[in-house]
């Protein structure tokens, strides 16, 4: 409410006028003159006292004056306040315009600050301003901006400052706050609750701060500040400074935007120009590469066209010339006898002709002497002089590079070019290009050479051509005849580098192309899938051991003969290495097609043929992979058959077995199977069983058999069936045996009675120290190494025949005697068993199972004969298996001294203080 009095106005008049305004009618005061009216939403109340009493229509008019005067003046007032709001909305239009345009002109960080500064002053006093930005995640503050007349602080943009440093910033807590702040700078501070802190500069008079926030989230703040002047700051500034201050976020957002993507924009330019570099220099070494090119082909061509030599040498120069400055540049060649050097090229702007002359101490006798290339400049040539190794000849050159000629490995001659100014200098690139052109210039001066001979002998022909007729078309058939026999031998070459040099099938490399070149082709429509079949002989080992590598190798060529008789004509045989081959089938239907083949393989094979004067019934193994989309690479599909190969031998060999997800499934097993022995090892998990060999005239226990066994973390006590494949696949079964051993050795420490035999895996036998190592066990043991025994296979004494000798008579000269295991299973031949020194012979299980059955007369033939080599030998024999009285009975009747089996006592873990003579108590498992 506003109140208006005249000079001789009382504050009665006041009281009425406010009484009218509070909604009292006009004339309840005595006053002549009293009106009360609305203007717009404005109240308007009038009092008035004139000297006289006034005529009704004189007081009306009057009122009538005043109410139009007054409505007038509220009018006008409006007016002018409309007109001052509308030019701040025009100035605050302008600013922000200004705002966006400097935000968007390519202005610095630094200038777009000071220009939003100066628009900021056009809107309310900002003498003392400042812009900071607020990480919320880092919790830092960097003062993007800061002017102020009093407080001499610089502020550095790129600088973050931790807002811990800061507690007592006015600023800081305005940020937390989040609210905007005006007053007096110690008024602010104690709403906020911050301590005075002359580190953050003077008080301020009238201190106004708005946030800037994005997303809800404040991201900084606009301070401007008054020192002299209180109150200079209003709502209505600070409700304006908070719209502008958003603009401001966002032209700060635009500028850092904008800086960002300048930034990667010239990253950018920076790896696309390092990238264009990269590309010119590859193209400037290709354009190199593809002048050096040229330029051998045309050398190549010189040396086969006609033409003088001369010619050769000035053509051979003009081509030089292109690759480098040869603007001087000579040959120079050692005569026939070697004592001269001769000039028959040389170009020269200062020494034009170059005579013959001696050897001497020239840079080119340098060159030809090291046969090496030589590149000096002035300065490397006077230190080559003082050296003594050179003396100049001729005009004295800035730069000069030579490389040697070169015939049968012998330098014969030089190549130089040279320079006389500083215009022209060689690299050691220029020396490279010149060293690898003077190699195919060595050539074509052999052919040019050898040209010109022709050429001499043609005219000396001829001269003589009615003398010489028959002699020059002799010479003319024995050239071609020599031609022929290079493209022959070249042809014999390329057929050995594909084909197998014993039976003159493809060989691994013609295979795999031709995979390669069939699985390309399933692709196309139509196209039946193809077969691969892996064939492997059955115990070929043996022959070659038996019978000699001559009779292996017949046996080898009679197989792939048979096999391409097997198979059809656009079908492929090849061997792959040793007694493996591979057959490609094309369209094939299925796999039952591919195993008729293979069932037609095994049978051809089967039948019996001579070699070296004895008859062999071959058989083979065969594995099948058909092809499938999911292979890439030939080899997949061969890694695949020779799996189902293997299967094939394990199920009893002389069949085919076909690749199936089920021994993919089997080979995971398998190399999990791998895995857990590794970790086994690490853990020393193995243990022995033992079980007793006894005399079977008595039943007493002579002796023990160590048998392996894994204590499974989950699987429990596994026997050797379960794992001993993988361990000898993976040579795990050295570690595996090693750490077995010691603990059979330590048990035979405790148990001083009877002997132990342990089982020797064939790959003992490729270490020379196995005897040394085993023995060194026992003697750490203090074990009597007399009472220790080994059981080996055929197959570690066929393996290495020698070594397997020395081996097994450094153990017997030990005390340490070998039994011969699964003996009637293998060759079981006089030529190699009495060649060692075998104790005893252990009969195969299989064998002494047949003494009661169907096959009683079979197996009682075969183990008569077993005994009787026996003992003729001299050696003892153990049967295996014995598992009924009966058995037992027929082996004693027999004449067999020893058994072993479950009649006489399962295997069983070791127990203290068990003699040898005691019969362990029976527990389950396998017999060995």
């Amino acid at each position: 409410m506003t109140v208006s009095l005249s000079g001789a106005a009382t504050a009665a008049h006041g009281a009425a006028v406010e009484g009218m305004l509070a909604g009292r009618p006009p004339g309840e005061d005595g006053y002549d003159v009293s009106a009360a009216w609305a203007v717009d939403d404005t109240r308007v109340a009038l009092v008035a006292q004139p000297g006289r009493q006034l005529p009704n229509a004189l007081r009306e008019g009057w009122v009538a004056l005043a109410r139009s005067t007054i409505d007038a003046t509220f009018a006008s007032a409006r007016a002018q306040l409309r007109i001052q709001g509308l030019r701040k909305s025009e100035r605050l239009r302008q600013a922000l315009y200004e705002i966006a345009d400097v935000s968007g002109a390519g202005l610095d960080m630094r200038e777009m600050l000071a220009r939003i500064h100066a628009i900021v002053g056009t809107l309310m006093p900002a003498e003392n301003f400042y812009i900071v930005r607020y990480d919320d995640v880092r919790d830092t503050i960097r003062f993007l901006y800061f002017v102020d007349e009093r407080d001499p602080w610089t502020a550095d943009p790129d600088e973050e400052i931790p807002v811990a440093q800061m507690p007592n910033s006015l600023t800081v807590a305005m940020l937390r706050h989040g609210q905007p702040m005006l007053g007096p700078s110690a008024q602010v501070r104690r709403r906020l609750g911050v301590t005075k802190d002359p580190a953050h500069g003077p008080d301020s008079a009238d201190w106004l701060g708005v946030p800037m926030r994005r997303d809800g989230y404040v991201s900084g703040a606009i301070v401007v500040q008054s020192y002299d002047q209180p109150q200079r700051y209003t709502h209505e500034d600070r409700a304006l400074l908070e719209f502008v201050s958003q603009h401001i976020l966002t032209a700060l957002d635009r500028k850092s935007a904008q800086d960002e993507l300048e930034r990667r924009v010239e990253e950018r330019t920076r790896e696309l120009q390092h990238a264009n570099w990269v590309l010119e220099a590859e193209i400037v070494e290709r354009e190199r590469a593809e002048r050096l090119q040229r330029a051998l082909f045309r050398i190549s061509e010189l040396s086969i066209t006609a033409g003088s030599i001369e010619r050769f040498y000035a053509d051979v120069h003009a081509i030089i010339d292109e690759l480098l400055d040869a603007k001087n540049f000579y040959i120079a060649l050692l005569s026939e006898d070697g004592s001269r050097l001769e000039f028959p090229y040389s170009v020269d702007e200062r020494d034009p002709v170059r005579k013959p002359r001696r050897l001497g101490m020239g840079l080119t006798e340098y060159v030809i002497r090291n046969g090496q290339a030589l590149l000096v400049d002035r300065h490397g040539m006077g230190q080559l002089v003082d050296a003594g190794q050179v003396r100049s000849h001729g005009s004295l050159a800035h730069c000069w590079l030579g490389v040697p000629l070169t015939r049968d490995g012998a330098a014969t001659g030089v190549i130089a070019v040279q320079s006389y100014g500083a215009d022209v200098i060689f690299s050691p690139a220029d020396q490279e290009l010149l060293t690898f052109v003077a190699h195919h210039i060595d050539g074509a001066l052999a052919r040019k050479r050898a040209q010109e001979y022709l050429k001499a002998t043609h005219a000396d022909l001829e001269f003589r051509v009615e003398a010489r007729t028959r002699e020059l078309e002799q010479a003319n058939r024995e050239l071609r005849a020599q031609i022929g026999e290079r493209v022959r031998a070249q042809q014999r070459l390329t057929h050995q580098a594909r084909h197998d040099h014993l039976t003159g099938l493809p060989n691994r490399v013609f295979l795999l192309d031709r995979l390669d070149s069939m699985m390309l082709q399933m692709f196309e429509p139509g196209r039946l899938p193809f077969a691969v079949l892996f064939l492997d002989l059955d115990r070929f080992k043996l022959i070659n051991d038996s019978m000699g590598h001559a009779a292996g190798d017949a046996m080898l060529i009679e197989v792939g003969r048979r096999i391409r008789a097997a198979i059809g004509v656009e079908d492929v045989v090849a061997r792959l290495g040793g007694d493996e081959f591979a057959i490609v089938l094309e369209s094939v239907a299925d796999g039952d097609a591919a195993g008729e083949v293979a069932s037609l393989v095994l049978r051809k094979l089967g039948r019996s043929m001579w070699v070296a004067g004895r008859e062999l019934f071959p058989s083979a193994s065969i594995g099948i992979a058909l092809w499938q989309p999911r292979y890439r690479h030939a080899d997949e599909l061969l890694r695949d058959a020779d799996a189902a190969m293997y299967r094939a031998k394990a199920r009893g060999r002389d069949r085919s077995e076909r690749f199936d997800e089920e021994m993919r499934a089997e080979a995971m097993r398998l190399l999990d199977l791998e895995a857990d022995l590794r970790r086994a090892i690490q853990r020393d998990a193995f243990e022995p069983y033992f079980q007793p060999i006894v005399r079977l005239s008595d039943g007493a226990v002579v002796g023990h058999e160590a048998l392996l066994r894994w204590r499974h973390e989950l699987h429990g006590s596994l026997p050797p069936s379960e794992f001993i494949r993988v361990c000898e696949d993976s040579g795990l079964i050295e570690q595996v045996d090693w750490l077995l051993y010691r603990k059979v050795v330590a048990w035979m420490g405790r148990s001083p009675e009877g002997y132990v035999s342990i089982n020797v895996s064939p790959r003992h036998f490729h270490a020379e120290d196995f005897a040394e190592r085993l023995l060194r066990i026992a003697d750490d043991a203090g074990v009597d190494p007399r009472r220790l025994r080994i059981e080996i296979t055929e197959g570690a004494l066929l393996d290495d025949a020698p070594r397997a000798a020395r081996i097994l008579n450094t153990l017997r000269g030990h005390g340490v005697l070998a039994l011969l295991d699964d003996f009637g299973t293998g060759f079981s031949a006089l030529s190699y068993l009495h060649r060692f020194p075998i104790q005893a012979l252990k009969i195969d299980q299989s064998f002494v199972a047949g003494l009661v059955g169907e096959t009683h007369a079979e197996s009682l033939a075969l183990v008569r004969a077993i005994l009787a080599l026996a003992g003729t030998l001299g050696i003892d024999t153990i049967g295996e298996g014995v598992e009924t009285e009966q058995q037992r009975q027929l082996l004693a009747d027999l004449g067999c001294a020893y058994g072993q089996g479950y009649l006489f006592g399962r295997p069983a873990p070791p127990v203290e203080g068990r003699g040898a003579g005691r019969r362990p108590s029976r527990v389950s498992g396998k017999s060995s």
